[in-house]
């Protein structure tokens, strides 16, 4: 549980869809830890520091091209307002960012406060560079925005938060957390499943044993390396 002294970690996003990730947010895991103020999460609508208006945020390309690129004075303007805790990191998302993996988390999880601009189109005038700490992808592929894998790091981040789990034992021994490692296969009820064609699929024997030194060497045995 956290203590009267123990602030929630807050996550900020620069968008101009403010309510794409509201439901998501507000439900399941996200909900109660921010109804236990373990974690904070506030969405910015970034036409809300644009002076002209027709609250432009985006604008053509320099030189050419297709598409439009979000222009860097509402981004920089965003950011100063946003930016209140010293141990604070900005992120921008973006598909030619560094790749995130699970390694990435408990880096990112010592910070108090994290600000990710969440861009759309071509992505963003390459001055906003400037103005961030670092550049994130989630993977090899284009998405419409970046509001999608900000929401994907922000979930695996929180999932170090003391309290966002509820048994931190399911955070410690979950793929990922040791380099190359990927968990264990895991079976619950009913012991003996028959599909339609009456075929039978049998929980392995050794995890209904009770024996748990046995069933600890069967997991290790199953975990695999990558």
């Amino acid at each position: 549980m956290i203590t009267m002294k123990q602030k929630p970690k807050q996550f900020d996003l620069i968008t101009i869809f403010p309510d794409i990730l509201s439901s998501y947010f507000g439900e399941s895991l996200f909900k109660r830890a921010i109804k236990n103020n373990l974690i904070k999460i506030n969405i910015h609508f970034l036409r809300r520091w644009t002076s002209d208006r027709h609250q432009t945020v985006d604008d053509k390309i320099y030189g050419g091209g297709a598409g439009l690129l979000f222009k860097v004075e509402p981004i920089y303007k965003a950011l100063k307002a946003i930016k209140k805790k010293n141990n604070s990191r900005t992120i921008l998302m973006a598909a030619n960012g560094k790749r995130f993996i699970q390694k990435d988390t408990s880096r990112l999880a010592k910070y108090d406060q994290l600000i990710f601009v969440c861009p759309r189109y071509e992505g963003v005038d390459a001055r906003v560079e400037k103005f961030v700490d670092e550049k994130i992808s989630i993977g090899d592929y284009v998405l419409a925005g970046g509001e999608l894998p900000a929401a994907v790091v922000i979930e695996a981040v929180c999932r170090l938060v003391p309290g966002f789990v509820g048994k931190q034992e399911s955070v410690d021994n979950e793929s990922h957390n040791q380099v190359g490692y990927l968990e264990h296969p895991h079976y619950t009820r009913p012991e003996v499943f028959v599909t339609k064609e009456g075929k039978k699929m049998r929980v392995p024997k050794i995890l209904l044993s009770g024996n748990h030194g046995e069933v600890d060497k069967w997991r290790d045995k199953k975990s695999k390396s990558i």
